[in-house]
């Protein structure tokens, strides 16, 4: 069989799209899978801060955390925990609608309404604010290292 050079071309083009589609599908299915990670962890996040659970805090948080409120004050994972553990108002519920997650290699931007009912002193409250997370991928699994909270448009 005769095999001329532009058979070869062709032959080696085929090859390399096809390998080019492998590539990207394998890429494709892992970024699917981390952000499927990143929202499981975003939940588990939100679940305990409604169950003030300092073990999950601990679990989902990495050290370098930089936790941001949306009246500008910024806590160190210590600064954040505590203050989750010692609140004095009763959080009723808690929801994180609107999640948006974006895996770029090892990181990953979340971003979605936080909506609390809480109640203190027996005066119910609603808060209602923008949120972006920022998580890394560390040695056992994802973790967030800083949140930013922010006033929405009115």
């Amino acid at each position: 069989m005769d095999v001329s050079r532009r058979d070869l071309a062709v032959l080696s083009g085929a090859f390399a799209l096809g390998a080019t589609g492998v590539l990207f599908s394998g890429s494709a299915s892992a970024d699917a899978a981390d952000e499927s990670a990143v929202k499981e962890n975003v939940d588990i996040l939100r679940k305990a801060l409604l169950e003030q659970d300092k073990a999950k805090l601990e679990q989902v948080t990495a050290p370098q955390i930089s936790y941001g409120h949306s009246d500008g004050r910024a806590e160190t994972k210590e600064q954040f925990i505590n203050g989750v553990m010692t609140r004095k108002q009763t959080v009723k519920s808690l929801t994180f609608p609107d999640l948006k997650v974006a895996v770029v290699g090892n990181a990953a931007i979340a971003r979605h309404i936080y909506l609390a009912e809480s109640e203190l002193e027996g005066k119910a409250t609603t808060t209602r604010i923008g949120a972006l997370q920022v998580w890394q991928k560390q040695d056992s699994g994802w973790k967030l290292l800083a949140r930013q909270g922010f006033r929405l448009p009115a």
